[in-house]
């Protein structure tokens, strides 16, 4: 996926005055889905695929400014249909107007990304891969806002709402593994990446069946593989920092991309040690075509 990547970077950079240059040919140029390659993406970079097109057209503008251009030719140049348009960009993203480029020859710079993994702390992460037959998420769920480190206080709000006639249903329809009590994520708003809108949270169980009273929710998901990532330590920024290191470091250098469907996680909290838990984390996955 590194190699990938970088070839992505090449391809952007020469075709960044384009007007077709668009997510879905990058993604498709990259031959993988265009869910995965977004998400790898920003765990690697820090920044939406996006938003790094929009820094480096304005940084390359900011060079034909300096180099004598007119605003009207580099504003155009780079696809913006009104010369107001890329100025209000260019100062919100430099802090100073395309004008005083040309005036005064201050800039700023984004340079072009290079990928590279580092590992860090040399440690392998443990993971097995699994295939599993279609089934249901069934329990309760609710819009929570993203929110990447520490406690979401609205996923607690939904866990103490629990009934125990929903504990109950739940608890007769589990029949497939894990035998726990899951936390599944799906539906996120697009601007997930960036930490901001919303995602659909579910607290439930696997089943494969399908009568379900109106007191649960139904989620069904298809037959597929999923990567399990078994971690132990301080909750929740244990399983936090798998989730992360699942995408920066072993996605891009692994034979799978991910697939657009509910990731779930369950945890055992250590009844001996305070804010200490085993937890699982699975991705569903597929063979890279690339």
């Amino acid at each position: 996926m590194l190699k990938e990547l970088n070839h992505v970077i090449d391809y952007i950079e020469e075709h960044l005055t384009d007007d077709d240059l668009s997510l879905e040919i990058i993604s498709e140029y990259a031959g993988v889905s265009d869910y995965h390659f977004r998400k790898i993406f920003f765990y690697l970079s820090g920044l939406t695929l996006s938003e790094y097109i929009k820094n480096r057209k304005l940084s390359e503008a900011n060079k034909d400014l300096l180099q004598g251009e007119k605003v009207t030719d580099v504003a155009f140049k780079y696809g913006y249909q009104s010369i107001d348009g890329f100025t209000r960009a260019f100062k919100k993203w430099s802090g100073f107007l395309p004008s005083e480029v040309i005036k005064k020859g201050i800039s700023k710079s984004f340079p072009k990304l290079s990928f590279v993994i580092t590992v860090k702390g040399g440690i392998s992460m443990e993971f097995r891969i699994e295939d599993k037959p279609a089934f249901n998420l069934v329990g309760v769920s609710k819009r929570v806002p993203m929110q990447f480190k520490g406690v979401n206080m609205e996923i607690v709000k939904l866990a103490e709402s629990i009934t125990e006639e929903q504990r109950e249903e739940m608890h007769s329809l589990q029949n497939i593994e894990p035998y726990e009590i899951v936390n599944a994520s799906y539906d996120a708003d697009a601007n997930f990446l960036k930490e901001e809108g919303y995602l659909t949270h579910l607290i439930g169980v696997l089943t494969t069946e399908n009568k379900v009273s109106d007191q649960l929710e139904k989620v069904p998901v298809e037959a597929c593989t999923w990567a399990i990532f078994p971690n132990e330590g301080p909750f929740p920024s244990t399983l936090q920092e798998t989730m992360a290191k699942i995408y920066s470091e072993w996605l891009p250098s692994s034979d799978y991309e991910v697939i657009n469907a509910p990731v779930f996680s369950f945890t055992k909290m250590d009844e001996q040690k305070k804010d200490y838990a085993y937890s699982e984390v699975w991705i569903p996955v597929r063979k890279s075509i690339r």
